[in-house]
């Protein structure tokens, strides 16, 4: 699910390498795991067009849908877990949250 995360969220289809680095795993297991989406229809891989040797991947519409269908559940558990906190409680979480991101070490 992460590396259809990835590509979904990119804001053009991936290399191989672009999907390692975005999901954290090495090449070998980024082609492993692109293979498996498109054996399952939910990538395709396309001509990259600055190098025909190359493919970038790209979610077909059934993986957009599950893509979608997933950040839904996702987006409904948070609102769902957030209806007992405070308006102050969700700035703070917010607040915390950013901090977090801020300070999470990048490669």
């Amino acid at each position: 699910m992460r590396l259809l995360d990835a590509v979904a969220a990119a804001s053009h289809p991936l290399s191989v390498s672009e999907a390692a680095e975005a999901i954290g795993v090495d090449q070998p297991r980024a082609s492993r795991l692109i293979q498996q989406a498109v054996d399952l229809g939910l990538a395709r891989r396309e001509p990259d067009p600055a190098d025909a040797r190359r493919a970038r991947v790209a979610l077909t519409d059934a993986g957009e849908a599950l893509v979608r269908s997933v950040r839904g559940e996702r987006r409904d558990a948070v609102r769902a877990a957030l209806e007992g906190f405070s308006d102050q409680e969700r700035s703070e979480l917010a607040r915390l949250l950013a901090k977090l991101a801020d300070a999470w070490p990048t490669r």
